[in-house]
């Protein structure tokens, strides 16, 4: 038996297992599912637990890894996934939207005396109006050219705050205030409301709820005539744009959004750390960020999650191995392309879209064939 053959068979196991869960999920009774969802939300808030963080994060602190890169990343890639995996449009710039939230929390709360939550807001809304700044007149261009304008704003931003003196320049903003504590309220043994320097685990659980507000708003919108238009775009822009179908303003939405959820990390980090510099938002986090989503399932907001959740775990568990750590997180990288390319749990459309060529991310790549479209050929020569 060849290689190529052992390969094809184990993605079709992996294949028929995870279609196998799909297909019991979306036949599942509402109640079920509620269950589910409520036992997931119980499972997150038990995470923190110093018996899992044994196992999980033997060289590091546990809460901590599970507020950053953990759940930072998962949040990260729940937002580029909204402009990436569901509308199509490749953004390499997206860490440019987190720095805005860190800086707008940094800079209202060390001048301005703004409360978190009011920071918050603001937050969001810079995030998002920058969003469409930087989508105004870019998302006219597709592909590469779209991918290289957006990965230069995000250099913009950083480059921008590492010469503005006003807001620290590279030496960046200390002292940033942390969110208002509300003493008293116990939960698990933990004072949850209380944000102080020692204990990270109540900045997990805040960011256990922001997060789940932002998988409810996106789920919301990926069911509705929205999420639909993003779908049509993203498979083909030009079909889509005859249809009838607005796709400049749809395309800017998915910018807004996704530029938003970016910003409220950012924000919700910046409480955390007390101080940022413009090198905590270099290039290579939205690689990482867009590695998560095409690792996962580019699309799919579980695989999405499960993709960001190892991709920011597996350098942490391999600590230990010092500098072959990388090393062996990229050879599980490779493996895990190798045996499913379109990524561990993708969605049905977009395991379509890889194998009629598109690639798996929209326009881009689409006249890359995939290995289906080759054995179709073949056969039809």
């Amino acid at each position: 038996m060849s290689t190529n053959t052992t390969i094809t068979n184990g993605r079709n196991a992996v294949s028929a297992f995870t279609d196998g869960i799909r297909d019991r999920w979306a036949d599942a009774p509402g109640w079920q599912r509620w269950i589910v969802y409520a036992a997931l939300f119980v499972i997150a808030l038990l995470l923190p637990s110093d018996s899992i963080g044994q196992f999980m994060s033997p060289y590091t602190d546990w809460a901590s890894v599970l507020f950053f890169p953990i759940g930072t990343f998962v949040v990260l890639a729940i937002g580029l996934n909204v402009v990436v995996g569901q509308a199509g449009l490749l953004d390499l710039g997206y860490i440019a939207f987190f720095a805005i939230g860190g800086y707008s929390m940094a800079l209202l709360g060390t001048e301005l005396g703004l409360n978190f939550w009011e920071i918050l807001v603001v937050g969001v809304v810079l995030s998002a109006v920058s969003g469409v700044v930087l989508g105004g007149p870019t998302l006219r261009l597709r592909g590469d050219y779209l991918a290289i304008v957006t990965l230069g704003f995000g250099e913009i931003v950083r480059q921008t705050a590492e010469n503005t003196p006003a807001i620290g320049g590279p030496r960046g903003i200390a002292g940033i205030p942390h969110p208002p504590s509300l003493d008293g309220v116990m939960i698990f043994g933990v004072d949850v409301f209380h944000y102080g320097v020692l204990d990270p685990r109540p900045y997990y659980y805040l960011l256990v709820v922001v997060a789940t507000a932002i998988i409810i708003f996106v789920k919301r919108w990926e069911k509705s005539r929205v999420g639909r238009a993003w779908a049509a775009i993203r498979e083909d822009e030009d079909a889509a744009e005859v249809m009838g179908v607005p796709t400049f303003k749809f395309k800017l939405l998915a910018f807004a959004i996704g530029a938003s959820i970016g910003g409220a990390m950012g924000v919700v980090w910046a409480g955390k750390t007390i101080s940022i510099n413009p090198n905590d938002f270099m290039f290579m986090l939205s690689a990482t960020i867009l590695a998560a989503v095409v690792l996962g399932g580019s699309g799919n907001l579980p695989g999405v999650i499960l993709g960001a959740f190892l991709v920011a775990w597996l350098p942490e568990r391999f600590r230990g191995l010092s500098d072959y750590r990388i090393m062996v997180f990229g050879g599980a990288l490779v493996v895990l392309m190798i045996f499913r390319p379109e990524g561990l749990l993708p969605s049905r459309r977009r395991k379509a879209e890889l194998a009629e060529g598109t690639g798996g991310m929209g326009s881009l790549g689409a006249e890359v064939a995939g290995p289906e479209t080759h054995a179709a050929e073949g056969a039809a020569k």
